[in-house]
């Protein structure tokens, strides 16, 4: 048996647990001996996830659920298998049950022909949907249900009393899950998902990726100031609402003389 190794009273998360990195952060939240896990990472880890939850001596037949905080292959390639294994529901957002259950492999990024990724994405069914406001019952304890949109529309974030498993919203350098189109990102759905963590009384961050951090009033700030800008720079494509310099090119052609 493994000695277990909480970050906080009934929450492990499984990089931490091994005390290597194995992908994306999974958490196993748990109750007494009931428990689910918050994203389980890439099909080729789910074997060593499930052997260490046994010497963990958590029951695998007392798994509750198989919580989505999205539809990114990093963070769902495996829900197949472990849904498989653990005969437990899969839970998400109803923004990320037709990408889950299709497999589809682009709006999961498990496909970018230009950078030679090529991944499986076997397609999940998903059992239960969840949005802002609902609840997730693991014995004694509540996960409430936060949907933060902006890097995918599906993003959740689950508050565990003064927790928040925060997803792919931040990360401890102030970083943010990746801004695409093809994702279905929205730069001011983002903005007000981080303003919402922001004005929120919670204390610690957990994330998707990287380590925990307390959060962190100054951080979120100068994050959100960039993602300001990012509305209106042209690095970002179709998620950008405009484009300054383009309407200064307007006033300069209008206005243009010989020299």
């Amino acid at each position: 048996m493994l000695q277990r190794r909480p970050l906080f009273p009934g929450v492990i998360e499984m990089n931490h647990q091994a005390g290597w990195r194995i992908g994306c952060n999974v958490y196993l939240v748990h109750d007494e001996r009931q428990w689910l896990l918050v994203d389980v990472g890439y099909e080729e880890t789910v074997d060593e996830i499930v052997e260490m939850i046994r010497q963990l001596d958590f029951p695998l037949s007392a798994c509750s659920g198989l919580v989505a905080t999205h539809a990114d292959v990093d963070h769902i390639q495996g829900f197949a298998k472990a849904r498989s294994i653990l005969k437990a529901p899969v839970i998400a957002h109803r923004a990320a049950v037709e990408t889950l259950e299709s497999g589809d492999r682009v709006r999961t990024f498990a496909e970018i022909a230009a950078q030679n990724v090529h991944l499986p994405m076997p397609p999940v069914k998903v059992d239960t949907t969840v949005d802002d406001g609902d609840t997730i019952t693991l014995g004694t304890r509540t996960l409430e249900v936060w949907h933060t949109p902006g890097h995918t529309d599906s993003q959740l974030a689950l508050r565990l009393g003064d927790l928040l498993l925060s997803g792919d919203n931040i990360f401890r350098d102030g970083s943010v899950g990746a801004i695409d189109a093809h994702h279905g990102s929205d730069i001011e759905a983002f903005i007000r998902s981080l303003e919402r963590i922001a004005g929120s009384d919670v204390a610690w961050l957990l994330p998707s990726h990287g380590p925990i951090f307390r959060k962190d009033d100054r951080l979120l700030a100068a994050t959100i100031a960039r993602l300001r800008g990012y509305l209106r720079l042209a690095d970002f494509g179709t998620c950008a609402t405009q484009w300054p310099l383009l309407d200064e090119w307007d006033r300069e052609l209008a206005e243009w003389q010989a020299p």
